[in-house]
């Protein structure tokens, strides 16, 4: 794999989506994961094991909650980020390990700010909608690189589209880095969140955009 995409995605939203068990969901962009492109499910036999994260767990819970499932002995999720991502991450020193892997993507939360970065740029949820160009161009003043913005299309007799993931890019040496491919590049994998029967795809450039601010 080449980069890395780290996914944030907006808690109201994918309970927009998907809102059998969502309870209160964060009013911050939480956590979806750290994702090189191209891999999945790298390596089977490098099973899951909580306690080598458990010095993280509270972090965990408050920044990269299980935002469908509100139980917070709940680890399934995190589970399937490491099975699925972490084992392929892991080739890279950094990530080579689960305390490494979920730790790394803690400190890039932090680092990265979206929460901040978007309150700067006078960007939050609100009833009002917004351009995705103005989104997407203070994110790319503040960051200096282009992120990939994921939006559920509008429902039928809305206007509007629902903004639901926010993905910045890393190199293998961590550095911010364009998200969308290259011209001469091969697509990477389409990392679309499916719930129920909405998914996520990449947003359209024209459409207002709704930010929620609550379950509809």
């Amino acid at each position: 794999w080449k980069k890395l995409y780290f996914a944030h995605h907006w808690p109201v939203t994918v309970c927009k989506m998907n809102a059998n068990d969502c309870h209160d969901p964060p009013m911050y962009w939480t956590i979806h994961g750290l994702w090189p492109d191209r891999a999945e499910d790298c390596n089977r036999t490098w099973h899951f094991n909580v306690t080598e994260i458990k010095d993280l767990i509270s972090d965990m819970r408050h920044y990269w909650p299980d935002v469908l499932h509100s139980s917070l002995n709940r680890t399934q999720f995190w589970k399937h980020e490491w099975d699925k991502h972490g084992t392929c991450a892991a080739t890279l020193e950094v990530l080579n390990s689960q305390k490494k892997y979920f730790g790394k993507a803690l400190e890039l939360y932090q680092h990265i700010d979206l929460n901040g970065c978007l309150l700067k740029a006078g960007i939050k949820p609100s009833s009002s909608y917004y351009k995705m160009t103005a989104i997407k161009e203070a994110l790319t003043r503040f960051y200096g690189i282009t992120p990939k913005i994921q939006c559920l299309p509008p429902e039928e007799g809305e206007k509007a589209q629902t903004i639901g993931q926010i993905e910045l890019c890393f190199t293998k040496e961590l550095q911010l880095v364009n998200c969308m491919a290259l011209e001469g590049e091969s697509n990477p994998m389409q990392t679309h969140l499916k719930l129920g029967t909405s998914e996520l795809s990449v947003c359209n450039d024209t459409l207002p955009t709704y930010y929620p601010s609550e379950v509809q």
